[in-house]
């Protein structure tokens, strides 16, 4: 199994050489390290959800003109080449599909205790220190605004604007970054993401403080 794991890794390191910051190895690398800590507490197969975390962001559709096939195809493909049983090549697809917090903008007809465990370890980096400095340099990536006090945030938004929104990266936390807490599957990814949400929001205030130019503590 960990011959599998460790193809799979190389495959991926050497697939997102040259990604975006915010969705490039060292993301890879962070979900995939968060996923085997949640398996310490919260119970899945362990292949499955390796080589799912190893592979969530393989072609993300946000970077090819918003085609949500390309990743399971090519994560599917790959894992076929190494010679892995097709129940977990399939299952693999599946999580893959639906990981997103897009996918959650819409009705979700696949479940599993693996989507559940990769989906909150993903959803966890896009939260806290890190989830803040994603999300603004993928802002910055897309040439959006920090902020404009004239754009309000649109937090119901459904599956198709949310894809289609090109509003100040401030807006994403409405969004998206501070409802994840509300999201997370498992007990152990919701003790993590109180901890991060709680930062999110002490980094909110310090920003229009210093938006508005106020004194410290006002």
């Amino acid at each position: 199994m960990q011959a599998y794991i460790d193809q799979t890794a190389a495959f991926v390191r050497k697939q997102l050489a040259d990604a975006e910051a915010g969705h490039d190895w060292w993301h890879i690398l962070r979900v995939w390290n968060q996923v085997k800590l949640l398996l310490q507490y919260e119970k899945g197969d362990r292949l499955v959800c390796e080589l799912a975390a190893l592979l969530h962001d393989i072609a993300d559709s946000k970077f090819h003109n918003g085609d949500e096939t390309i990743g399971p195809r090519i994560a599917g493909e790959f894992l076929d080449s190494i010679g892995i049983d097709a129940r977990v090549v399939v299952h693999v697809q599946h999580i893959i599909r639906n990981i997103s917090y897009k996918a959650s903008l819409e009705v979700v007809l696949f479940q599993s205790k693996e989507l559940e465990i990769v989906q909150d370890a993903d959803r966890l980096d896009a939260m806290g220190a890190i989830g803040i400095a994603r999300a603004f340099h993928y802002g910055g990536y897309k040439n959006r605004e920090l902020y404009h006090p004239g754009i309000p945030p649109q937090p119901n938004q459904d599956k198709a604007a949310y894809k289609n929104s090109t509003a100040p990266t401030i807006n994403h936390f409405y969004e998206k970054l501070l409802l994840l807490k509300d999201k997370m599957n498992t007990a152990t990814a919701k003790r993590v993401a109180e901890e991060r949400h709680q930062f999110m929001e002490r980094y909110l205030a310090q920003f229009y403080r210093e938006w508005e130019g106020k004194l410290p503590n006002d």
